[in-house]
């Protein structure tokens, strides 16, 4: 028994070890930091401020947050205006350490730019970028090399990885368009909570409305609602999703009315738990992609 007590000791020092060697790392939501675990591999130690199934737009950083963030030495976040909450919370903890906005560079696109537009933020940059796999390989080659600046002696690992995972985008990207390829182009219309999905739509050819903007904090008009019914109505949209982070009773309500029932549930703004059908971006996506198709066949 005192041997195995031994051996516990010695494999618990041992872990303790391994994890300081670790790079520590903070991303500000799920999805960013699944990408940030692809790239860095055994080398890094990542936490997520934001964890599955969290509504970033909504999130109050907690006490912990700011001892979590002054310990780290990189720091991830989307930017593009998607976390609201975190100059407060990076100005609260002294944090000292490199910062990088995955969405750096990317050609973004602003709100209310379709002719099917309700008028909500209108003008707006759309944060959602990661919703297109095709700018995630723009999110990963910033992340690499802000691993690489914060852990020079580990950069070839880093973009070794970063080679070997945007490889599994473009193969992403490419199984996507197949699946929406089998939808027939005015069939391609859906409903969901908010604004998230904009960035797929220009992608795959898909027609995203939505009661709310791009914020889930925002509160959809009466005006914005009765329009969006009067055009599911009149168009025979019946794929209505709600996402993980939002309230479904306003998308119950439009189904009602609009006489059509809620199709699965989409991840938009956070994965799913270890458990769920989104655990990862890649996961994600599939999971997304395949939903929304199977809706879509039903219009």
């Amino acid at each position: 028994m005192k041997s195995l007590r031994c051996l516990y000791a010695i494999l618990a020092a041992l872990s303790l070890h391994a994890s300081a060697d670790k790079l520590p790392v903070v991303a500000s939501f799920s999805i960013l930091g699944d990408i940030v675990q692809q790239v860095g591999g055994d080398k890094v130690s990542v936490t997520t401020l934001v964890g599955p199934d969290g509504d970033a737009h909504v999130y109050q950083p907690s006490p912990q947050d700011g001892k979590t963030l002054v310990a780290a030495k990189l720091l991830v976040v989307n930017g593009l205006g998607f976390e609201g909450w975190l100059d407060r919370l990076v100005k609260a903890s002294r944090y000292q350490g490199i910062r990088v906005a995955a969405a750096e560079k990317i050609v973004t696109h602003k709100m209310g730019s379709d002719q099917h537009d309700h008028g909500h933020d209108k003008g707006r940059i759309d944060p959602h970028a990661w919703q297109d796999p095709a700018r995630v390989r723009r999110y990963v080659s910033n992340i690499t090399e802000g691993l690489a600046s914060a852990d020079p002696s580990n950069a070839g690992y880093y973009r070794k990885r970063a080679d070997s995972y945007t490889e599994q985008l473009f193969e992403l990207e490419k199984w996507a368009a197949e699946q929406v390829a089998g939808v027939t182009p005015n069939k391609r219309r859906v409903i969901t909570s908010h604004d998230a999905f904009g960035y797929l739509g220009r992608r795959f050819g898909i027609q995203f409305l939505s009661p709310q903007g791009v914020n889930t904090e925002a509160e959809a008009s009466a005006r914005g609602v009765g329009m969006l019914i009067k055009q599911a109505r009149k168009e025979g949209i019946k794929a209505i999703f709600v996402e993980n982070v939002s309230n479904p009773k306003l998308l119950e309500q439009i189904g009602r009315e609009a006489g059509a029932s809620l199709g699965g549930r989409l991840y938009s703004d956070a994965l799913s738990r270890a458990d769920g059908p989104a655990p990862n971006y890649v996961a994600m996506m599939k999971y997304n992609i395949s939903t929304l198709v199977a809706g879509m066949k039903q219009n």
